[in-house]
């Protein structure tokens, strides 16, 4: 069965050629024969510097890109699966369609990308490199692309990377953690983006920066800000081909490139058809929009000059009907992000309340007594978990509501109702009467025996020391030694009971806490969910009413314009016609081309 997207890029096609576009017509032509290809290609591309060429090596585990200052790689190296290992040089013309005249020169793995480069320095004919790995990775389906680094726009690697891009299903732009992005290339990924839509960020030499983990998050939130979806993946190179010299599991952990593959597994090989289809809805949209912009230009040069007013109400609600559908997406990453954020300082908050009580705990049964206390301790511990729910499901209900009140600021205003009865709900639900231990008291039956067990032992042997002097058994001396070392035995006892039972009260403390816990720890997270489904759905439903509100005046001021402006002509007419079918195309591109919530992962830690 042809891929849906497939339709969709031979109308676009075929509407170039109606209006003329030859250059368009060939462009999606040559796009639409690359996503057919087996394998989905992923670019590779950066400014100068920021170890490119050895992430596709670490990637890999194998030198197949040359590295060095003295080494920027001049042409793409393609990089895709094979049985056995093989390297070419490919010269001759760079259209698609002319690769049957290319040459490729055999060439060592090692040195094929190097030797490319310097070819590619005397001469105009050296088109790429293409090299042969037996990889699992690159047997899934992954043909990896190592451009030239991007620069000023008159160089020709600027050139030859942006031709690159133009051809990928999706791309990795690769920074260092030496330095935030620069202005260079986010302004660089977002053109990416409109070319390519599946991008991932690349922060490389984390070895080398002890504080990479606050570059990463300064990088997450300036695509953040700058609305680009991208997910930044912390690795370092070093130490991944490190680990894989040494076979170190853990450095390999430590190096993040474990996640990377994880990260491209799930977001490229998990679902290529998705991938291509979004690639192909970009390619579309860059076509349809070269399209669309002329025709409306000649539209609106030929609306009478009466209409201009109407023309800009037009124009105005279908930017405002693309500004709800772009906010639509973005409202969603925010208040999952926040909703994420929250769950975690929540669960960290009770954590902490829980942890303090304990100690309180603990202090307290140092000195006192349970089985004179235990009646009031168990008020006291009823009274801090419910202080405790308290305060915590208020703090989630505020959190919720300032949540709710941004969101609802930034995007979509008046929509923030939140329903504050679930929560108030759970507060003292789970702060029952805490169960009371078996406490063993001190009877004066027992003390009485354990003073005769003591008081035997100290009559035996000081009676048998004053034999030796001639006195009797049970003399004066020995009755008092045994009442000494009754009395004795009695208070070690009693002391020995008086820890033991502290050692029980601490310990039903603890259970009865951490059951306070899990069970209104789940509650809340339970709330969280709901809540969280409620506003995100209140949002969406108030978002959808503003876009349809935003669409039907669109419709309504474009049924006026067409009404007053009666008929202008055939060439009017027939733009209108081009207009609305290329729109019409232009939607269906728009539905394949859903951006993906970024997804920001904990930092791992780093200890080389």
């Amino acid at each position: 069965m042809a891929p849906p997207w497939l339709e969709m890029l031979d109308d676009t096609v075929r509407a170039c050629s109606t209006h003329q576009r030859p250059d368009l017509a060939e462009r999606l032509l040559d796009r639409r024969a690359r996503l057919l290809d087996p394998g989905l290609r992923v670019v590779v591309f950066g400014c100068p510097g920021q170890g490119k060429s050895q992430l596709v090596n670490a990637l890999l585990n194998a030198p197949v890109c040359a590295i060095g200052d003295d080494l920027t790689t001049a042409v793409p190296a393609i990089v895709r699966h094979a049985d056995a290992p093989t390297a070419a040089v490919v010269t001759g013309p760079a259209r698609p369609a002319l690769d049957g005249a290319v040459e490729r020169a055999g060439a060592p793995i090692e040195s094929v990308t190097a030797r490319a480069n310097k070819l590619a320095l005397l001469r105009d004919d050296v088109v790429r490199t293409e090299i042969g790995l037996p990889r699992a990775l690159l047997g899934a389906g992954l043909v990896l692309v190592d451009a030239p680094s991007v620069g000023d726009a008159a160089c020709p690697r600027t050139a030859r990377a942006m031709a690159a891009l133009a051809e990928a299903d999706a791309a990795l732009l690769v920074t260092d953690a030496t330095r935030g992005l620069s202005e260079l290339e986010v302004d660089l990924l977002g053109e990416v983006v409109r070319l390519c839509p599946t991008v991932l960020v690349v922060l490389t030499k984390i070895d080398m920066v002890p504080g990479w983990r606050s570059v990463a998050d300064d990088d997450r939130k300036r695509l953040a800000a700058a609305g680009l979806p991208a997910t930044v993946v912390p690795v370092s190179s070093t130490l991944r081909l490190v680990a894989a010299k040494t076979e170190d599991r853990e450095l390999n952990a430590e190096s993040g490139f474990g996640e990377l593959i994880t990260c491209l597994r799930r977001e490229l090989l998990a679902d290529p058809g998705a991938v291509a289809a979004k690639a192909a809805a970009a390619t579309t949209r860059l076509a349809l929009d070269a399209l669309i912009t002329p025709l409306r230009q000649e539209f609106d040069a030929r609306a009478p000059s009466a209409d201009a007013g109407a023309l800009a109400d037009w124009h105005a609600a279908g930017r405002r009907v693309e500004e709800l559908q772009r906010v639509g997406s973005r409202w969603q990453t925010v208040l999952s992000d926040d909703v994420a954020d929250l769950m975690s300082d929540v669960e960290y908050d009770l954590r902490d309340r829980t942890r303090r009580i304990l100690r309180e705990v603990d202090d307290y049964f140092e000195i006192a007594d349970p089985a004179k206390v235990w009646s009031e301790f168990d008020e006291w511990m009823l009274t801090n978990l419910t202080a405790v729910a308290e305060v915590n499901s208020d703090w989630l209900l505020e959190r919720f509501e300032w949540i709710a009140a941004r969101i609802a600021r930034e995007v979509v205003p008046d929509a923030h109702e939140l329903p504050a009865a679930v929560l108030r709900e759970v507060s003292a639900a789970h702060a029952d009467g805490l169960r009371r231990p078996n406490i063993e008291k001190f009877s004066p039956v027992q003390k009485l025996f354990v003073g005769l067990r003591g008081s035997y032992s100290g009559l035996l042997m000081s009676g048998l020391a004053t034999t030796l002097a001639g006195m009797p058994l049970i003399n004066p001396i020995s009755i008092g030694a045994g009442a000494a070392f009754g009395a004795r035995s009695v208070f070690e006892e009693r002391g020995a009971r008086l820890k033991r039972r502290q050692a029980i009260a601490k310990t039903t403390a603890q259970r009865h806490v951490d059951d306070f816990f899990l069970s209104y720890g789940k509650e809340t997270k339970d709330s969280m969910r709901v809540i969280h489904r409620a506003l995100r759905d209140r949002f969406a439903e108030v978002a959808q009413e503003m876009r349809t509100r935003a669409t039907a005046s669109a419709r309504e001021i474009k049924r006026e314009i067409d009404t007053a402006a009666e008929r202008r002509g055939s060439r009017a007419a027939e733009v209108r016609r081009d207009l609305e079918r290329l729109i019409a195309l232009r939607a269906k591109a728009d539905a394949l081309h859903r951006p993906r919530t970024a997804i920001v992962r904990a930092p791992r830690g780093l200890t080389a």
